[in-house]
């Protein structure tokens, strides 16, 4: 599992903070492994009655950048630093 620090940027404004993303597919250790993050180049996309997203991780797994949208709001840019 890893825990990013997160920041939308919305059509007029700047880089805004979000709440933390945490990533861990179980199953899949070779996507997410365990104890570290996603290796350059891997794209996880989710979807759900929260929103949906598709993030790329690039630096080793240290940074992401993508899209999401949230509920009753429109897509933002998405962009995240590794703290754990």
């Amino acid at each position: 599992m890893a825990t990013y620090s997160t920041e939308i940027q919305t059509g007029g404004g700047g880089w805004q903070p979000d709440s933390p993303l945490q990533i861990s597919i179980v199953n899949r250790n070779q996507v997410v492994p365990e104890s570290g993050a996603p290796s350059t180049g891997t794209t996880v996309t989710w979807s759900g009655d929260q929103g949906n997203g598709s993030v790329t991780f690039f630096d080793g797994g240290s940074n992401f950048q993508g899209t999401a949208q949230f509920p009753g709001e429109g897509p933002v840019a998405y962009r995240g630093r590794r703290t754990s």
